[in-house]
Parts: structure tokens; sequence; C-alpha cells
């Protein structure tokens, strides 16, 4: 073949691939993202800085609607999600879910860690007491102590602040800390997201704040250390089996968090 036969050829060849490339492109653009709904925590601790990462590890568009571990299962139920974000024990959820339709296929749902956080116990800067025994705060959860100055603190009612209707931090104490016991609180102060926890624990001397580690720590509140690390799980559920490009998906966050945890 002449010279220029070859390089016709050759450009040819990279022409057909370009295009090839541009379709496969085309088609991961306009595919229908997949909708995983649920957890805030989910969301704001794996989503929002990873969304991108995942996408492109995956092939998928995500499309992501923070809401409750609760209304993520049901969305799953109803078909309007593809994936439900939990950041609490499944079992907890399904329990709650029974009350409202005990008909609901439970025994469809698969569990998909995809992440561990830790939680913590915020209280206000001014409070001497910087650590308590695990039987002690077990106590303090279950309503059996309820000043803190029986714990070596001011003379102040010990005011419990947790995300209301429930929450993965919430479950997530009772289940693993608590054995399974709901926590009691004298007068609890409810509000609608970990992050509000510590902005009031912030201005309420008295306030013990149910939050996570990290929120913690970033906040203007001391962290009240106890004996155990208490750990919440946040796992992608489906409905059924997953699909292998659903599994692309879960793989993907895997990757992304363990790749994010090994940075620190």
């Amino acid at each position: 073949m002449r010279p220029n036969g070859i390089f016709r050829a050759l450009a040819a060849l990279i022409f057909l691939l370009s295009c090839s490339i541009a379709l496969a492109d085309e088609a991961t653009t306009d595919a229908k993202p997949f909708v995983l709904q649920g957890s805030t925590t989910f969301a704001h601790r794996v989503l929002e800085p990873l969304a991108a990462v995942i996408e492109r590890s995956s092939g998928h568009k995500l499309k992501v609607v923070p809401t409750k571990s609760s209304q993520g299962l049901l969305a799953l139920f109803e078909r309007s999600a593809d994936f439900a974000m939990i950041s609490g024990p499944l079992k907890n959820e399904i329990a709650d879910l029974r009350k409202i339709d005990p008909d609901l296929p439970f025994d469809k749902l698969q569990t998909f860690d995809i992440s561990v956080v830790h939680m913590a116990f915020a209280i206000n800067r001014d409070n001497p007491v910087h650590h308590v025994s695990d039987a002690d705060m077990r106590r303090i959860l279950l309503g059996e102590i309820t000043n803190w100055h029986a714990v070596g603190g001011p003379d102040l009612p010990i005011s419990i602040v947790m995300v209301g209707d429930g929450g993965g931090v919430q479950s997530s104490i009772e289940n693993e800390f608590l054995g399974g016991k709901h926590i009691k609180g004298v007068k609890p102060i409810f509000v609608q997201g970990s992050a509000q926890v510590v902005k009031i624990t912030a201005i309420i001397p008295a306030a013990l704040g149910l939050s996570q580690t990290g929120i913690v720590r970033n906040s203007t509140c001391a962290e009240l250390k106890t004996d155990t690390e208490i750990a919440q799980h946040l796992a992608l559920i489906t409905l059924g089996d997953p699909t292998p490009e659903m599994r692309k998906v879960i793989d993907a966050a895997r990757k992304a968090m363990s790749a994010t945890s090994a940075s620190r």
C-alpha cells in the first residue's frame, strides 16, 4: 500500500474509534440515572464528596434524594428508587416499617455495607465532665441518671439532644450500646439533623448531644468519652438481587470510601 493509502486508512481508523468513544460516552450520559434515596448521613458522608468519583468508576449517573432511611426503604418498595441509603441497623428500620405495613416484602431486602463511621457524645464546652464509664452512660441514656452531678458534673438536669423521629445515630446507639433498649431521656430535645445536634448542644450547658465523631470534632462542642467506641454502618439496600450494573455502583462506592479512609 502506498504511504498516502496508509495515512488514509489510519485516519479512517482513528475516526471510527473516536466515534465509538463518543457514542459510548453519549450512552452513559443519556442513560437513566440510578436513584439513591434515604439517609442524609449516608448522602453527606459518601455521596456529597464522592458522587463524581463513583459515577466515573461505575459508568452510571446517580440521582441522590436525601430524606431518611425509612423513607428510602419505602421508595425502594414503591420502585421509585433503585437503592435505599441507610445509616443504622436494617432490622430496626424494618421493625418500624412493619408497624405501618406488615405485608411489605422485607425478606427481599439485601444489605451492602459501604462504610463505617463512629458515634460521639457531644457536651457543652463549659461542662467539666470529659469521661464516663460505659455503665454510667447507659444509665444516662436509659433515664436512670438524670443529673450531671451524679457523674461529677454540675447540679444540672441532663438534656439529651437527638434527631427526632429516630435516625441512624440513635438506632446504632440503641442497637450496639444499649442492647436494643430505647433511649429514655427525661427532657429530650429533638432536632432535624446531626448538624443541629451540635449547634444546640453548644449553647445549652446541660446538653448531651448524640452525633458522629467527625461532626462533634468539627464543632464548638467538647466530646464526652466512654470506654467503648460505637460504630454506625452506612449501607446501600436493594430490593432483590442487584443487577450487574447496580453492582458496579456498589463496588465503586466501596472503593471510593476505602480510598478516602486510607488517605486519612
